[in-house]
């Protein structure tokens, strides 16, 4: 188990939203964009630290998580896949002895997943804990500090998943799991 205080959490929201066809991070979720449903989560868990990966610093969303607190990592080149944001967010992390890693297009994991996720964490045993939904370890997950240099050197879309494939895993319901790509994915409300 890791105390909230001594992780730092990184919301990965600098996706170029292709299959959406629009900036799905600003899509309204019951009256309130998408994105911010996730960092509201990470406000509640209350890190040591809040960072978030946008585009650029000036948007209205860098502006709307700076507002709940965030620190604002630039990630100017989206197109290199999720890869990118995740090795600038690292870069970002300083001394922290564990990052959450989170990404802003899944609005329903709730602070309680989030919370289970330290819970089974230890930075000696079992220093990758993921979520899982059916047999398919994603994020939200924490990483251990000692692997920071392996997160690093990702590249592409394939984020941490090599990491992932060795993580103890803590399950959530499928809904709480989802992610939107595509406008269909938004619940009507």
């Amino acid at each position: 188990m890791i105390e909230a205080g001594r992780v730092v959490a990184i919301l990965l929201a600098a996706g170029r939203s292709e299959r959406f066809g629009s900036d799905k991070l600003m899509a309204l979720l019951d009256g309130k964009p998408l994105a911010l449903h996730a960092a509201r989560r990470i406000v509640e868990l209350a890190p040591g630290r809040r960072i978030a990966v946008c585009q650029s610093t000036d948007g209205p969303l860098a502006a709307q998580l700076n507002d709940l607190g965030f620190e604002i990592v630039t990630n100017p080149h989206p197109e290199r896949g999720l890869s990118q944001s995740l090795v600038r967010g690292i870069a970002a992390v300083g001394t922290a002895e564990a990052a959450l890693v989170c990404l802003a297009d899944m609005p329903f994991v709730t602070a309680a997943h989030l919370e289970a996720l330290l819970a089974r964490f230890d930075a000696g045993t079992t220093p990758v804990v993921a979520s899982v939904r059916g047999d398919t370890p994603m994020p939200p997950a924490l990483f251990a500090r000692s692997l920071f240099g392996a997160l690093q050197a990702g590249e592409g879309d394939r984020g941490a998943r090599a990491q992932l494939a060795g993580a103890a895993l803590v399950a959530a319901d499928a809904a709480e799991l989802a992610d939107i790509d595509q406008p269909g994915d938004l619940p009507a409300r």
